[in-house]
């Protein structure tokens, strides 16, 4: 994890914790820089994060305010910050997953240039039906380079491939970038999820990277509509 990144982390716990409260003033970025050692440039980085999240607030002249927000309103951004995948999102909760097909195959063309792979390069791929409590919610479709995420094993796809990339390979995750779409199930996925023929569902297209900028992850997940929900900040 970059500094920058693990500089707005430990703000963002301190917050959650209610050491910052809402409506609290932060300390100026020059006693941030001094506490975390970190220079004015990546302590701004850190800061713009937390604005760009709608945690906290700069007012000119002022300084930078934690935002007036409830806890549960604290704690769903900061949920959201952490890049969890549904086996720890939902981890008061049973999630299981059925394993429709696990295989390596070569990278097509199209798929290849969102990971920033060659054409043909080996890539594993997962297709699992995730369950919240024994009820089909999401269908995903994972493509993952191999030569980066290495000794993928059926056994890592019951649980949390997030936590076996972290944990198990000591990688850090960053960031990703995703686009939201709408369409009708098809019969496949009206059949695994449940759903009315040609109900409709939202499908989220991902591509997400580590802390060195590497593009790990190229996803297509299918949700059930009624069960889905997407939350953003916008400032003006």
């Amino acid at each position: 994890m970059t500094k920058y990144m693990e500089i707005s982390t430990a703000i963002r716990q301190k917050i959650v914790e209610g050491k910052y409260p809402p409506g609290g003033k932060l300390p100026q970025e020059k006693v941030l820089g001094e506490a975390y050692g970190a220079s004015k440039m990546t302590i701004k980085k850190a800061i713009d994060l937390l604005v760009a999240e709608g945690l906290v607030i700069k007012r000119s002249g002022s300084g930078t305010f934690v935002k007036s927000l409830s806890q549960p309103e604290i704690q769903r951004i900061h949920n959201l910050s952490q890049f969890k995948g549904a086996t720890t999102l939902y981890a008061d909760e049973d999630v299981t997953s059925k394993v429709l097909s696990f295989e390596v195959m070569e990278c097509p063309r199209l798929m290849a240039q969102k990971l920033n792979i060659a054409p043909g390069d080996k890539v594993w791929k997962v297709y699992r039906v995730r369950f919240l409590e024994d009820v089909p919610f999401v269908m995903e479709k994972t493509y993952m380079p191999v030569e980066v995420i290495k000794g993928l094993q059926l056994a890592h796809l019951h649980g949390s491939l997030y936590g076996y990339i972290e944990k198990g390979l000591g990688l850090s995750i960053e960031t990703f970038h995703r686009t939201l779409t709408v369409r009708n199930a098809t019969l496949l996925e009206a059949s695994e999820m449940d759903l009315q023929e040609r109900a409709a569902v939202a499908v989220g297209e991902q591509v997400a990277y580590l802390s060195n900028g590497v593009a790990f992850e190229y996803s297509i997940s299918v949700h059930k509509s009624e069960l889905f929900s997407f939350s953003t900040v916008v400032s003006r």
